[in-house]
């Protein structure tokens, strides 16, 4: 970070439409302060965001109810002024209409670098849509969706599909899908001139995975998955070309001797690749682990308490000196400095208090 930018945080939080559900930090790279800039209410339970830090927009998920009072999912766009932090609502757009007593709220949103669609994700539904945008950024209409069908081995977590996330390939080419309930990694590309889904191919993990969010490395060769069923990362190697991965090995999030309940949640490489970190939820932990890239094995690094219950997510500012962990059940962000040769985690002392936070983006303006 140069002198002159300035590092906000955006966190998305489980709320009802009349509490603050997304809140705005500054970030104080100097020792890890956080100061509230902004909070917004008005929409429920925005628990994932995506930020446009170049066009200074702000998207976020949504539920809403239909007239016969099931959920579905809806986004808003939010223009930020970033020498404030404050947030202005100007567009709200409904994502996938549910069908019959199913709800299709979204879980998970992701968008394309030139900004013509977001891509929301239906964990209840089992669906993936398209949402395009207008020249200003403005969301406009549900374009395309896919629907996913079957299940896997767990009787309660896979008895349907359960799609949690969907990342791009580094070159956008592919879109990748992690179905938890078909311990399915499903690959898609999007036809930009029909505004559709196309399915290309689908990645199995090990039975019983339930895969939650995905991560490419930087140099694009080599990817990872954490699942969040059976507490394990799986990692692979990419073929950009064809836009395959090929799985390389499955380890363990958690200690030998933690026999407790436990589900994972978030996962992230540091910036130079050296590093990968996902987060435990019953351990309350993040797990770090260092990366060989050339063959996408992971070595255990250690286990670092979050210091608060549930840590459904966490980030990385942009030059990896910090990791930030939102504790849904603690209602807190905790700021851990980060070691760039070791790449291991420190409490920094600081904190911010947030109600349910369950997403933060971070972004340099």
């Amino acid at each position: 970070m140069t002198e002159s930018s300035k590092l906000l945080l955006f966190t998305g939080s489980y709320s009802g439409a009349g509490e603050s559900g997304i809140h705005v930090f500054q970030f104080d790279p100097s020792g890890g302060a956080l100061t509230l800039l902004d909070e917004v209410n008005g929409i429920a339970n925005p628990t994932f965001v995506n930020v446009n830090a170049q066009g200074h927009l702000l998207y976020a998920i949504g539920d809403k109810q239909n007239e016969e009072g099931v959920k579905e999912g809806e986004v808003a766009a939010y223009a930020i002024d970033p020498a404030s932090g404050v947030l202005t609502e100007i567009s709200r757009t409904g994502t996938m209409p549910a069908e019959g007593k199913k709800q299709t709220s979204t879980c998970h949103i992701n968008r394309d670098a030139g900004n013509r669609y977001l891509i929301v994700t239906s964990y209840h539904g089992g669906n993936i849509g398209l949402v395009s945008l207008d020249g200003e950024g403005h969301t406009v209409r549900l374009t395309s969706s896919a629907v996913h069908t079957g299940h896997g081995p767990h009787p309660e977590r896979q008895d349907r599909p359960h799609p949690h996330s969907a990342t791009f390939s580094p070159d956008e080419r592919f879109l990748f899908v992690c179905d938890l309930g078909l311990d399915v990694i499903r690959a898609y590309t999007i036809n930009y001139e029909k505004g559709t889904l196309e399915p290309h191919g689908d990645t199995k993990l090990h039975p019983g995975a339930g895969p939650r969010h995905f991560a490419f490395h930087p140099d694009g060769h080599s990817a990872y998955v954490i699942n969040e069923v059976d507490s394990t990362i799986t990692s692979f190697t990419y073929e950009a070309g064809s836009g395959t991965l090929r799985t390389v090995l499955t380890v363990p999030t958690l200690p030998k001797d933690f026999a407790l309940e436990n589900t994972c949640a978030e996962i992230a490489l540091s910036p130079d690749g050296r590093y990968l970190y996902g987060s435990n939820r019953g351990h309350d932990s993040i797990v770090v682990f260092a990366v060989n890239p050339a063959t996408a094995e992971l070595d255990l690094v250690e286990h670092v308490s979050t210091r608060g219950g549930h840590p459904r997510h966490f980030t990385l500012t942009p030059d990896g000196g910090y990791l930030i962990v939102a504790n849904r059940d603690a209602n807190n962000l905790v700021v851990f400095a980060r070691d760039n040769e070791s790449g291991r985690l420190t409490f920094t002392g600081n904190e911010a208090e947030v109600s349910k936070p369950v997403c933060i983006k971070p972004a340099l303006f």
